[in-house]
């Protein structure tokens, strides 16, 4: 396995094919999220769902966020498309199924269409967000939570709605402290601050974090499979301009293999 690393964050790894995978290959992915935040797969046309899921499966259970539509035959994978829209989606930076106690560990793209032109999807990093954090936002933040809250899904009486979790999280298998935030609409408030104050600092948080110096915009290819650390970094699918069908099939990790 080769890590190539890309800039400002992820790596595009060589000499790992979806599927199920040994144990060293297990702890070899998960350290180079830890490190990178993303993990390009190229070339991973061999690839379909049973694959797919069989490659997420050697990582660890799988999660599925409540409200989305499961894939047909693979209910553990959700479609992420723009096929038969008349306006296109729409998409915040964020993470994923962040308003649990216990949000997903990592999620996966397949590539299933590539359209003609556009269709990125932009990654923060969450770490160097934190490092280059201006002394005053720091001290606001330091020692407060984010409350997360869900958002256009609709959830069963049993299902969790918001969770708090720490503005500066450190990483479950690195201890690396990323700045853990979500979409406007799901960062509810700031423990310890004002209505007013929380939403500028929130305002102030997510501007920083998706600074385009801060973000790596995959162009995708057909046969790329894309693994991310949702603990990492944060994502948005660019949908502006795009010609043509843009499906991918998606997938989550519950948690992080070897952190209790």
């Amino acid at each position: 396995m080769d890590a190539k690393p890309l800039d400002p964050l992820g790596a595009e790894v060589t000499g790992l094919d979806v599927g199920p995978l040994a144990t060293e290959d297990v702890t070899a992915l998960r350290d180079l999220l830890a490190e990178h935040g993303v993990v390009v797969l190229r070339d991973q046309g061999h690839a379909d769902d049973d694959t797919f899921t069989a490659f997420l499966r050697s990582i660890g259970d799988l999660a599925f966020t409540t409200g989305e539509t499961p894939l047909a035959g693979h209910p553990e994978l959700n479609v992420v498309s723009n096929v038969g829209r008349d306006t296109p989606p729409r998409s915040n930076f964020h993470v994923d199924t962040g308003y649990v106690a216990r949000p997903p560990a990592y999620t996966a793209l397949r590539a299933v269409e590539i359209p003609t032109r556009g269709g990125q999807t932009l990654f923060s990093n969450q770490f160097r967000a934190h490092d280059t954090l201006p002394a005053d936002l720091r001290a606001t933040v330091e020692g407060r939570t984010l409350r997360h809250v869900v958002t256009g899904l609709e959830l069963g009486p049993d299902d969790e709605a918001a969770a708090e979790h720490p503005v500066l999280r450190p990483h479950p298998v690195s201890g690396r402290v990323a700045l853990y935030l979500d979409a406007p609409a799901r960062c509810a408030a700031i423990s310890g601050l004002g209505e007013d104050e929380s939403a500028t600092v929130i305002t102030a948080l997510l501007e920083h974090s998706t600074r385009d110096d801060n973000l790596y915009r995959h162009a995708w290819r057909p046969g790329d499979v894309v693994v991310w650390d949702n603990g990492a970094v944060l994502h948005k699918a660019d949908h502006s301009g795009v010609v043509g069908d843009r499906v991918m099939h998606r997938g989550m990790v519950a948690t992080y293999p070897g952190v209790r």
